[in-house]
């Protein structure tokens, strides 16, 4: 199915409960002891947006929302209400003959650090520096996450940008309960997956 260039409503979002899921297989052996089976490389999110939906309007919206997108048929923009945004994130060095750099945001624990592949910049969000100086020759595709400059990077230079990202996601349910608790006052439970890039 299609993927719909719009994002659901940030008032209801900014309110739900959720974040990144990973899936890891533990095996316990007979003597305790445990072996670990990452099968993802990239987590995906998870958000439940029940906890946002205060008043009637929010349903009312909600469900134009869902009819929309025919349940889990379409993908659509999801905005984190609490990780997106991006700040001098490192791209990667020129090599004299590049021009292309995907948009990453690096998490950074101790000596280690995981390179999050952005797909779904916000337009008008994105600026890029080479070397710390702003740069204007490039140009962003924002289905992609892919920055092209109009020349190639000078070798050994150090790429960044900043900027503000959703993700693609979908309803993790082709039906919603609803349950009228007082009068103008409902409730839904509606879970929203992240869908991960091929």
């Amino acid at each position: 199915m299609a993927f719909h260039d719009v994002r659901f409503p940030t008032d209801i979002s900014y309110g739900s409960e959720g974040g990144p899921e990973w899936s890891t297989e533990v095996v316990v052996l007979s003597g305790g002891h445990e072996r670990r089976n990452q099968n993802w490389e990239y987590p995906r999110e998870r958000w439940n947006v029940a906890y946002s939906i205060k008043s009637d309007s929010d349903i009312t919206a909600l469900l134009d929302f869902f009819y929309a997108r025919a349940g889990k048929a379409h993908t659509f923009r999801f905005r984190s209400p609490i990780d997106y945004e991006g700040t001098d994130e490192d791209l990667g060095d020129g090599e004299g003959d590049q021009t292309n750099y995907q948009l990453v945001k690096n998490y950074t624990s101790g000596d280690t650090t995981f390179a999050r592949k952005i797909t779904k910049p916000v337009s008008g969000t994105i600026t890029v520096y080479v070397d710390s100086v702003e740069e204007s020759g490039y140009s962003v595709d924002t289905d992609t996450g892919m920055v092209t400059f109009d020349t190639p990077v000078a070798s050994g230079a150090s790429v960044t940008a900043t900027f503000e990202f959703d993700i693609e996601a979908r309803f993790d349910t082709d039906f919603v309960p609803r349950q009228l608790t007082t009068y103008e006052h409902g409730a839904a439970d509606v879970q929203i997956v992240e869908v991960k890039d091929e």
